[in-house]
């Protein structure tokens, strides 16, 4: 399918240095090729054309601080000085990421003036690398649900479509990267907020190993591990690129992985022949889905037996409820204790979203036995997990359940039929990924008759970064979706 403007949007044309992978970019800032100015100008007048309309990067930095460091940047390399990997490349932060001097709201009316002294650690090291930062990147309230939108900055709408959903957490992120806005987009990932947004805007979201970035600053060091962050990008190369800048361990993350992880542009073109792809589908039924989603994914599975690859339908033997139980219930024990004390302020509650007073509710409802129980069948899953890459090297299933839904909707209330029962059900398919604490990523898999994308979620084996970075390199060159270019944009 090929996707169609809304009739009263005007394409735009991609300055040529947009349409440039982040790789190739860097590299022509350190050989002079390109100054950083010209960089960050040209993504600035793709942010100018673009994001009235789709309103994906917030809390802009004024234009005059940002061409001040692009000089910065270039006098750097004149003066002959090291370099990091984004040295003078233009980047957004996640809105629920920390970053210091820039407004940072995490999409909520209680932080709609916060102006951070610290940067996370990711932030910290991106900027350490030589990154731009332009602003942030729109999010849902708190990175709830996996729908951008909020009461400070409004709804993102889908790159393909803004009367579509973007998808979320890392809606804004995915929204920019895929009009090129951005060159690379960093995010975060609790319920699928790299790959959802990934999945409907047709790029790509990796969630790495658990602990491969350090999170900081977060409520809880030692239990809180449901969410990493990670990288977006248009190629697997990108991936690799700003993973290299974000991993290592750090003391203030005590369950970060030891040791950085080095770039593996070298080591991403490799033979996968034999390898073993275990197709997960719906779980047996156990998953309702909107019709298309599972043949786009099985169409593009069947891309692999060009280069060797097998894939084998699996129907495991395990309980998909203790997943989804577990992943709510550890879900509410990190976010009901940490917002806790704002939701017994009636003043500051009556600005928190229904499903954020809804997630503290449930966690004051638990009892310690749910916890243990939970944490059980999270083990038991990756048990299960340990004897299924046995026999296969990765594991596939959709992204997402439903196709990008109407930007005004807050959430889908039922698929194929099948009620909804929380704000976030319609996204049950992300948490055995979530819950695994192994590498992630989401590829595109094409389209719905609208034109609206729709990706796959391929899980490696644990901390097997690598090898899914390689197997989506190799999908690259398989497939044609990640050439293709939204329909607001004019790449001629």
């Amino acid at each position: 399918m090929t996707a169609t403007a809304p009739d009263d949007f005007n394409p735009v044309r991609v300055p040529d240095i947009c349409q440039l992978p982040a790789r190739e970019l860097a590299a022509l800032i350190r050989r002079r090729a390109l100054s950083s100015r010209e960089v960050v100008s040209a993504f600035l007048q793709q942010v100018d054309a673009l994001n009235p309309r789709f309103n994906a990067i917030v809390s802009m930095v004024p234009r005059e601080q940002v061409l001040a460091q692009a000089d910065a940047a270039d006098a750097a390399v004149a003066r002959g000085d090291a370099l990091g990997a984004l040295h003078g490349l233009p980047q957004a932060i996640k809105d629920t990421a920390p970053a210091r001097g820039i407004r940072s709201t995490f999409g909520s009316p209680l932080f709609a003036d916060n102006v951070p002294t610290v940067d996370a650690v990711m932030v910290q090291r991106m900027r350490e690398a030589g990154a731009i930062f332009i602003g942030k990147t729109n999010v849902p309230e708190f990175g709830l649900g996996s729908h951008t939108y909020n009461p400070v900055f409004g709804a993102t709408g889908n790159a393909w479509d803004p009367r579509f959903s973007a998808g979320g957490s890392s809606g804004g992120a995915a929204v920019a990267l895929a009009l090129r806005m951005l060159p690379v987009a960093d995010g975060a990932d609790m319920g699928g907020s790299l790959r959802n947004p990934a999945g409907f805007n047709n790029v790509l979201g990796f969630r790495p190993s658990q602990g491969r970035v350090p999170f900081w600053p977060r409520g809880d060091a030692f239990l809180g591990q449901l969410t990493t962050e990670g990288p977006m990008g248009r190629s697997a190369d990108d991936l690799a690129l700003l993973l290299s800048v974000q991993s290592g361990y750090d003391a203030r993350a005590p369950l970060s992985l030891d040791g950085t992880v080095p770039d593996w542009h070298a080591q991403l073109d490799t033979d996968l022949a034999g390898t073993r792809i275990g197709w997960l589908g719906d779980l047996g039924g156990h998953l309702p889905f909107e019709d298309g989603i599972l043949a786009l994914c099985e169409s593009a599975l069947a891309r692999f037996g060009a280069a060797g690859v097998r894939v084998e339908a699996i129907r495991p033997e395990f309980d998909w409820a203790r997943i989804w139980r577990s992943f709510t219930v550890l879900r509410h024990f990190s976010l009901g204790g940490k917002h806790g004390p704002a939701y017994d302020r009636p003043a500051s509650r009556a600005l928190m979203k229904p499903e954020l007073q809804w997630e503290v509710a449930q966690y004051r409802a638990l009892s310690v036995n749910d916890v243990q129980q939970a944490l059980a069948d999270r083990t038991a899953w990756y048990d299960a997990l340990l004897d299924l890459f046995g026999q296969h090297d990765f594991l596939a299933l959709p992204t997402a359940q439903v196709f990008p839904f109407a930007v005004e909707e807050h959430w889908p209330r039922e698929i194929a039929g099948r009620a909804m029962s929380s704000y976030h059900r319609w996204m049950e398919v992300v948490t055995p990924g979530t819950l695994s604490g192994c590498p992630v990523i989401s590829v595109p898999v094409g389209f719905d008759a609208r034109g609206l994308p729709m990706g796959m979620q391929i899980i490696g084996r644990p901390r097997g970064d690598l090898s899914v970075l390689q197997l989506t390199h190799l999908y690259e060159r398989l497939s044609p979706w990640l050439q293709m270019a939204p329909p607001a944009l004019r790449t001629d």
